[in-house]
């Protein structure tokens, strides 16, 4: 892990060069500096390799998410799901952060829940794994799971749609 005043020695030092962006790896953590342009921020990455998203670090203080589009996207992809579902009557259970989904409470143990499961309102469904810390989703919705939108293991981002729940 990069402790946040080496992070910003290394924003002043590109700042101060031609060099236009800086990758560094260590000890399982990733680290992106890049200098930006009229439309780009400083990214900064420091989350295990496969991780898809960073936060935006300017004038070292976190703002933002560093991959804008796809958020947008999961977000209208989400918006439209949920007209779609509405539509049909069904409740989109959807990810509230970015990380990785889990069907069960360990490996090789049984899903909590699967299509044409029961679940009322504070029924856990899943796990999303974000920075090491183990979140349990729960159902928002008393009624039956219609589908499982999202495979075990999978990166999941804000909003994205998880379940489809028939409302009881």
């Amino acid at each position: 892990m990069f402790k946040l005043s080496e992070i910003k020695e290394l924003i002043k030092l590109i700042d101060q060069t031609s060099l236009q962006e800086l990758e560094i790896e260590s000890e399982g953590s990733r680290l992106l500096i890049r200098k930006p342009n009229k439309t780009e921020s400083v990214v900064v990455a420091a989350a295990p390799v496969q991780s898809a998203y960073a936060p935006v670090i300017g004038q070292a203080s976190v703002q933002q998410p560093a991959v804008q589009a796809p958020a947008a996207e999961a977000a209208t992809a989400s918006a439209a799901g949920k007209a779609a579902n509405v539509d049909a009557g069904l409740h989109t259970i959807v990810s509230p952060m970015v990380g990785t989904f889990y069907e069960a409470p360990s490996p090789g143990a049984s899903a909590f829940v699967s299509k044409g499961s029961a679940v009322k309102e504070k029924t856990v469904v899943c796990i999303i794994e974000a920075m090491k810390l183990m979140n349990e989703i729960e159902a928002e919705i008393k009624g039956e799971i219609v589908e499982v939108l999202v495979e075990n293991g999978q990166l999941v981002e804000y909003g994205q749609p998880l379940f489809l729940v028939k409302p009881e």
